[in-house]
């Protein structure tokens, strides 16, 4: 192990319990080119143990390491610790002369031709550069935030075509070779860099640059680019952008941060949903442009909905749907290929005219609609309160678009606080002979004091303004013991307006409700209000897939308890159905994979708010009779050392030294 840490650049002064043995074990995991999935608890550091070691053997090699995540908090964080890691080792520009183009290197105080004291290289040797990439929609100047990712990319390539971008043409010659202006530019962030993707969007704002453009031609010669999950799993994304970077996938480590968010997402990619409204929109588009074959194909299509629909009702909101059922519906009106070619044709000639088309997008679904039945779900289901309804063409399989990439990277790297049980992820995303590695937590465990509740539930069937009342009351009491802020997660809204109805009765403490759907500036602004409370003690009520489940960091006294109110199980839905029937059936496994395994997950992720480093101190409360059932307490991590407990109070109180 001792010469395996030689090899890293480490950019801290400490290397930290458990993270020496990580450190190691991710440099051996690539050196050999084998894939490792990765559980290691708030506290280990994971984004500098996975790229400290990744960056040290990359630099002797022709490989990039994609950092992947869905958030922008973690872009962050990744820019940070590639800075910390250039400022120690690397020797990077000073400046760049303007007139000369030539650049100006400098060593960090350093003498040139001095040696890395850890690995022995010189300094020049541990230079790199990095480029960060949000969504291509995301860093454009042209106002497009309102615009789906489809037809963003039909605006963009339309302005390209037409020379009608002055931000693409101020970047990119005809010859597609980057401009003079282009070209300086590239040398000022590389010599500012590592910089997150914002500050590279705000350096292109003055002289009218692509930002994706410049990111594109930043990552050519970058030996690490932070970026979503699309840019490597999204086949068409990846190969446009791999193209433009000159990347290749085989010579790429791939780094999937808070992986547990990845079969969601990879699911998502491959699902495609089409509504009555949509139709309605479309249909209005039709004859705003006079296109009226069109118009009668979509008011046949919208027919079509309506007797595929006729057998659901009150009682039954949704129904499977077979793939021909749909095919032969609208063969009897019209041929479907030629709907498909016809919705398609003229939803680009719309295009021309405006930046987006719903006829357009109807087109694609039903050219999905024709692909593969195995390892998706087909549903119809009716929403009575609007009487819209949705045609969904669900993925269950998330390996279907991960798996190909996992083959062909040089090596992939999954990790997350939540990824237990390894093997699950191993088996759903399609992880070919990965190494499993499941590390402690490494803070002080008399800090914290985690407990199960078993006095209440949110079982369905147990659901009514008693249990709600006992629940409220058990929160209450929680709270009042908690020398500080505390959080409440619930399983859904509906479900956290119906309890808070009685905890606001029973509540002396400032209540903070969060709200869906919030933008960055409305959460920023509830976790400053949070946080300007933890004298007194504030109360957040939020809900576990919500804004505030995962992602955010409230660590020292912002936060000193948290409680799980129930278990976030998602709704018994044809879809959860199907998929727990598929996962049963290629696994063995259907109700684990496919239901409690993923509840847990988000249990944990609301808990791991709590603890953030060694010397936080806080509780962490389970509160539902069915945590302490074997069939769900055997999902939860040993090192959390979990205790049933109905004398919660008196526990609370001894913890936190009030008596």
């Amino acid at each position: 192990m001792a010469e395996e840490l030689k090899k890293i650049l480490f950019p801290h002064d400490k290397i930290r319990n458990i993270q020496d043995i990580m450190l190691s074990d991710i440099y051996s995991a690539i050196k050999n080119k084998k894939n490792i999935i990765v559980h290691a608890p708030t506290g280990i550091g994971k984004t500098v143990s996975v790229l400290a070691p990744a960056l040290s053997f990359s630099l002797k090699k022709d490989i990039t390491i994609f950092f992947l995540t869905s958030k922008h908090t973690q872009h962050k964080i990744a820019v940070e610790t590639l800075k910390q890691i250039k400022k120690k080792y690397a020797r990077k520009p000073a400046k760049t002369n303007r007139r000369t183009d030539s650049v100006f290197w400098a060593c960090q105080g350093k003498p040139t031709d001095k040696l890395d004291p850890v690995s022995g290289t010189n300094f020049v040797d541990n230079d790199f550069n990095v480029a960060d990439i949000i969504g291509k929609r995301w860093m454009c100047l042209q106002g497009v935030e309102g615009l789906n990712a489809g037809d963003f990319a039909d605006y963009c390539k339309k302005l390209r075509d037409e020379n009608k971008c002055e931000f693409y043409a101020n970047t990119k010659k005809k010859s597609m070779r980057a401009t003079v202006l282009a070209e300086n530019e590239l040398n000022e962030l590389k010599v500012l860099g590592p910089m997150h993707a914002e500050d590279l969007i705000d350096n292109c704002k003055k002289p009218k640059l692509c930002a994706y453009e410049m990111t594109a031609m930043l990552a050519k010669d970058a030996k690490v680019v932070i970026a979503d999950y699309n840019c490597v799993f999204n086949p068409d994304i990846r190969d446009n952008f791999f193209a433009r970077a000159n990347k290749k996938l085989e010579n790429s480590i791939i780094v999937i941060d808070e992986g547990h968010n990845l079969p969601s997402r990879a699911r998502g990619l491959l699902t495609a949903k089409l509504s009555t409204y949509i139709i309605d929109m479309a249909i209005k588009e039709a004859s705003k442009f006079e296109f009226f074959n069109a118009l009668n194909t979509l008011k046949n299509l919208k027919e079509v909905f309506d007797e595929l629909s006729f057998d659901l009702n009150f009682n039954k909101e949704e129904k499977l749907v077979r793939r021909y059922e749909l095919v032969d519906k609208v063969n009897e009106k019209q041929k479907y290929d030629e709907i498909i070619a016809e919705l398609t044709f003229t939803g680009d000639l719309i295009k021309e005219k405006q930046k987006q088309s719903y006829i357009a997008g109807i087109g694609k679904f039903l050219e999905a609609w024709l692909n593969q039945d195995n390892g998706f779900a087909r549903i119809l289901t009716k929403n009575f309160s609007n009487e819209n309804l949705i045609l969904n063409y669900r993925c269950l399989d998330p390996s279907l678009i991960t798996k190909d990439a996992i083959d062909r990277s040089y090596c992939t790297i999954i990790m997350s606080g939540t990824l237990t049980p390894t093997s699950m992820y191993k088996d759903i995303l399609g992880f070919p002979d990965a190494v499993e590695k499941v590390y402690s937590n490494p803070f002080p465990k008399d800090n914290r004091l985690c407990l199960i509740v078993p006095e209440t539930t949110t079982k369905f069937t147990r659901r009514g303004n008693e249990e709600y009342m006992k629940i409220a009351v058990a929160c209450n009491k929680i709270v009042n013991k908690i020398p500080g802020n505390a959080a409440l997660f619930f399983p859904s809204y509906a479900l956290r307006d119906k309890v808070y109805k009685n905890f606001y009765e029973l509540c002396d403490r400032k209540m903070i409700i969060e709200k869906q759907n919030l933008n960055k500036g409305e959460k920023e602004k509830i976790l400053h209000e949070f946080k300007r409370n933890k004298d007194n003690g504030a109360v957040l009520l939020a809900v576990s897939a919500g804004n505030f489940g995962e992602g955010i960091d409230l660590p020292g006294d912002f936060l000193k308890g948290v409680v799980i109110v129930g278990l976030p199980l998602e709704k018994p839905d044809l879809e959860t159905k199907e998929l727990i029937d598929y996962y049963q059936e290629k696994f063995g496994k259907g109700f684990d994979y496919g239901y409690i395994f993923p509840a847990i997950t988000k249990c944990l992720q609301n808990a791991g708010r709590c603890i953030r480093s060694e010397t936080d101190k806080g509780v962490i409360i389970f509160l539902d009779e069915r945590f302490a059932w074997q069939n769900y307490i055997r999902c939860l991590p040993e090192d959390m050392d979990f205790k049933i407990s109905k004398v919660y109070e008196d526990r609370i109180e001894r913890f936190f030294g009030n008596r």
